[in-house]
Formats: C-alpha cells, structure tokens, sequence
C-alpha cells in the first residue's frame, strides 16, 4: 500500500513539474508557441479573439468579412469602412457635438495598439451608435474632435479616425 502511494506521488509530482514544459515545447517548423514566442510588438491586443467570423455591418458583401486592403485585418480584427462611417457622422449631424481640441501630448498616444488614456473619451449618442456600424467586442467612442473603435476587453484603440467630428 505504501508502495502505491509513493508511486502515485511521483507520477502526481513528475506530471505537475513536466507539464508546462509540454505544452510550451516547440511544435516543429520553427513555429514555437505563438503566446509565448512573440517578437516586439505582436503581443498587444491578442488577448480573447474567440471566433471573430462575420462580425459587423458589411453593407453588400453579404456577412464575409474584407481580408484584403488598407484598414483591414489588423490582429483580425473588424474591416473598416472609414468612408461609410464619415458618412454616417455627417448625415447626423444633430446627434453629437464636437469636442474640444486635444493636447498634442495626449493626441499623440491616440494610436492604433495603444491603450485608450483614462478619462479622456465620450460615449456616443444612442441614436448615431445605433447608425454606426457595430463590432462585437468593440464600441465607439469620442475624444476630442476624433472618433476611436476601442476594444472593450482590453481598452486598447483598434482604430482612429481623427478629425471626424470636425
């Protein structure tokens, strides 16, 4: 009976020690385990992706999302239409009012991968959020005379449209 015991120990302690070394260890072509193995800058915002088919208004596509051009595809993430949206903004014009000019300190930390600064970003009228387009995770808000898609998770700035309620 001891016997047993200190074998099931063992097994328990060599399972608990080799684990982790398992699930981290290289699969083979060079590859390495993409959470830990990340060069500089490619590990901001890749927390909580999940299943991120078919996320948003995509007017005549037909649900599929745009995995080619400029705007799109960034840590795949949502397509933006900026046009569409400038557009939007413009036609509802009595749904917000333009904020006040940044600091240039602060609008200079508005930047696509950086974490949105506290304190500093409006909630969007209900009215013109429910024309704007909408991306699970993600949700509008303004700053300043900008508006910014900001993932709701992590706080970080998908993306920036500056000067769009100029």
């Amino acid at each position: 009976m001891l016997k047993s015991r200190s074998l099931i120990a063992v097994v328990t302690c060599f399972a608990l020690v080799a684990g982790p070394e398992i699930v981290v260890a290289d699969p083979g072509n060079g590859k390495g385990n993409a959470q830990f193995d990340q060069g500089p800058g490619h590990g901001q915002g890749k927390g909580g992706q999940g299943n991120k088919g078919g996320q948003g208004n995509y007017g005549s596509q037909g649900g599929k999302g745009n995995t080619h051009g400029g705007g799109g595809d960034w840590h795949n993430g949502p397509s933006i239409d900026r046009g569409g949206i400038l557009g939007v903004i413009g036609g509802y014009r009595d749904y917000w009012s333009p904020g006040p000019a940044l600091p240039p300190g602060i609008q200079k930390n508005l930047a696509r991968g950086k974490p949105m600064p506290p304190g500093i970003a409006k909630k969007l009228d209900g009215r013109l959020l429910g024309r704007l387009p909408h991306y699970d995770g993600y949700e509008w808000r303004q700053v300043g005379t900008d508006l910014i898609l900001v993932a709701i998770a992590t706080g970080i700035i998908y993306e920036v449209l500056n000067g769009a309620f100029d």
